[in-house]
């Protein structure tokens, strides 16, 4: 059938497709986590950059915070004293000092750079600074992140910095930062970021370069060193969290900075607040030299614009490759297996050598997604194939035989092994009274025998049960073939005991439809048989022969003259006696037979019941009668079994007794 057909799955690679397109928030974020694993595993670069902490043992040294504005000049004084490059105070100044020390602060700028910063808001406060650029396509200024205001410095300290950057961040779907766009605008007006204006203002420049158009950002360009920054169309870099910074505490700096830009900020408990990035919380000042480091190092990370439609082409052609490749089973899922392995270390390749970011979840997700397709509609193929067999077959093979058929045709050959099994046989009791019930209603009497039949099959089924036949109202069922089963006597009674708990159950129901309950007695019996196929050339099954199958089939039989649901062999009773109660009802030589066995049951063995066994086969009947009556109470779930010793040991020890009762029907 076409339906089950490997070039299906071209269904499947063309919603892979189409998702993509749609790239909604949870696959946006997928790639976004795979970029990640790339820029983070970069081999890491050293920077001179220090990030300068105003932590909590700086608060201890120091004093409440905000510190007066005569205690910022003196930090940044010290800062040059120890010979730093160039100060960046990412420390926002917005109203004036309470103790009235911004003139201070003020001249102290004015003496020594400091780069300041300001933060965008939704309302312009003070009148921030608007450093120098050189814009070609100023009408296009719209095309890139905007902002409706800034919060800057007080005049007298906006005016007397060397520079003043943004502090912004652009978190991505999933709220991580990992591009940081490099300009803003506010009213019209292009500000930059803290990090591009501490690069201008450290490679003396009195502008840095933009060029938009319809798309947005074009160019941007540092004269000097610097040169050409790439950016995306907002004008955002990508972070290349390789670039490491000096980290110190305002309250242990070092001797000498030599000439490092030095970044200080704020990490104290509760003033500042840490960025989301793809390594986890990280303070501003850090990130902004992580920013830093990457444009000195041309660190030039891209998503290239053509990278997309790279991956969905690749996609596609390796899916058609592999399903072509798919008709020969083992080629096509090896070929798969290494084209899935590859893209990982490819897309590593790529962005190692190039610094281009290269999807390789899409690869690997729609290969994978295109392969389950593929090799799922060939298992469904060979399924139906197989179920065209049991059609075949089923009418007269057993359900284990046709499986077994349908792995190995070869089965079919008559024969058999000799295998210990355990053997169930079960028995309807009161069927007489349910018979009368339907009366002629054969039809009625049909329906409910086949309900029963469900119920009881369930369990044989479920407990690893071989279910060998149906004899009228009667079950044979076997463990240990065709498949080994190591606990195939505990599962037989676990069955047993199960399908009595599906019968009361049964009852329950049908007692509401007002049908007689229904009885079961249960024999199992656990020897060794003969397993296999048996019958003619024409016409055979897959069953069990031997005498153990026999005793079987006898030990149901005495269910009931012993008033129990369930009698077990002697080697039965013995494989399960570890995980049930069982306890012993007689050695019987059954009809038919010359040698007694022991037959159980399953409860609670009491000592008083082992001492009237032991009465009972000694010959002494006269003292198990006393103990029986005792018994009866002590043991109620036993009654019937005592009341119909009781009657036997009444009559009298016969004279050829050996301990053995021999049966006188099945």
């Amino acid at each position: 059938m076409k339906w089950v057909s490997p070039w299906t799955a071209i269904i499947t690679l063309i919603l892979i497709l189409t998702v993509r397109i749609a790239d909604p928030a949870f696959v946006e974020s997928v790639r976004l986590r795979y970029f990640d694993t790339l820029i983070t595993g970069k081999t890491a670069t050293q920077n001179n950059i220090y990030t300068v902490n105003i932590d909590e043992k700086s608060l201890e040294q120091y004093g409440q915070w905000p510190f007066p504005r005569d205690v910022y000049a003196s930090i940044i004084k010290d800062l040059y004293e120890r010979k730093a490059g160039l100060v960046v105070f990412n420390v926002l100044m917005p109203e004036a000092d309470r103790s009235g020390r911004d003139s201070v602060l003020a001249e102290t700028m004015r003496n020594y750079p400091v780069v300041l910063s300001n933060v965008p808001a939704q309302q312009t406060k003070n009148e921030p600074r608007v450093p120098g650029s050189a814009v070609l396509g100023p009408e296009h200024l719209n095309t890139i992140v905007r902002y409706p205001g800034m919060i800057a410095n007080i005049p007298s300290l906006e005016n007397a910095a060397v520079g003043v950057g943004t502090t912004n961040t652009l978190p991505e779907i999933d709220g991580v930062n990992r591009r940081l766009p490099l300009i803003v605008t506010v009213d019209g007006k292009l500000y930059p970021n803290l990090a591009m204006e501490t690069l201008r203002v450290a490679t003396n420049n009195s502008t840095f370069q933009v060029k938009l158009n319809d798309n947005g950002v074009e160019k941007m360009r540092l004269p000097g060193d610097i040169g050409i920054i790439d950016t995306d169309s907002m004008g955002r870099v990508w972070i290349d969290w390789s670039q490491k910074n000096h980290a110190v505490s305002l309250s242990d700096l070092p001797a000498d900075f030599k000439g490092a830009i030095v970044i200080v900020g704020t990490s104290a408990a509760g003033i500042a607040n840490p960025v989301a990035t793809a390594m986890g919380p990280v303070w501003p000042q850090d990130l902004q030299a992580a920013v830093i480091g990457t444009m000195i190092n041309k660190v030039n990370i891209k998503r290239p614009d053509w990278a997309e439609g790279a991956e969905a082409i690749s996609l596609v052609v390796l899916s058609l490759t592999l399903l072509f490749l798919s008709r020969w089973v083992y080629v096509g899922m090896a070929a798969g297996a290494v084209a899935i392995i590859a893209v990982i270390p490819v897309s590593s390749y790529f962005y190692t050598q190039h610094l281009w970011l290269l999807d390789g979840t899409l690869l690997v997700a729609g290969l994978i997604l295109v392969m389950l397709h593929a090799y799922g509609v060939k298992f469904v193929s060979e399924y139906l194939q197989k179920q065209r067999i049991k059609k075949q077959f089923g009418t007269y093979l057993s359900p284990a035989m046709v499986e077994r058929l349908q792995k190995n045709p070869e089965l079919l050959r008559l024969g058999g092994e000799t295998r210990e099994l355990s053997i169930m046989f079960t028995d309807v009791r009161g069927f007489t009274a349910i018979s009368e019930h339907y009366g002629s209603n054969v039809q009625g009497l049909t329906g409910i025998m086949n309900r029963y039949m469900t119920a009881m099959t369930a369990s044989i089924l479920r407990n690893n049960g071989t279910l060998d036949k149906y004899i009228g109202d009667a079950q044979m069922a076997f463990w240990n073939a065709p498949l080994d089963d190591m606990n195939h006597a505990k599962n037989a009674v676990r069955t047993a005991v199960e399908m009595l708990g599906n019968l009361k159950q049964f009852n329950e129901e049908i007692a509401r439809e007002g049908v007689p309950a229904f009885g079961m007695g249960l024999g199992i019996n656990t020897g060794s048989v003969v397993v296999g196929n048996m019958g003619s050339d024409q016409r055979f099954d897959y069953t069990c022969l031997g005498d153990s199958v026999n005793l079987a089939s006898r030990l149901e039989g005495q269910s009931k003259p012993y008033g129990v649901e369930l009698v077990l062999g002697s080697r039965t009773a013995e494989l399960v006696r570890d995980d049930y109660a069982v306890v012993e009802l007689d050695c019987i030589a059954v009809k038919g037979k010359q040698e007694g066995v022991k037959i159980y049951t399953l409860g609670c063995e009491t000592e008083q019941h082992k001492q009237f066994l032991k009465f009972y086969y000694s010959g002494e009947w006269k003292n198990a009668l006393i103990l029986l009556e005792n018994l009866k109470n002590l043991v109620p779930e036993l009654k019937k079994y005592y009341d119909m010793m009781t009657e036997r040991l009444e009559e009298g020890v016969p004279a050829d007794w050996s301990g053995t009762y021999k049966a006188t029907s099945k």
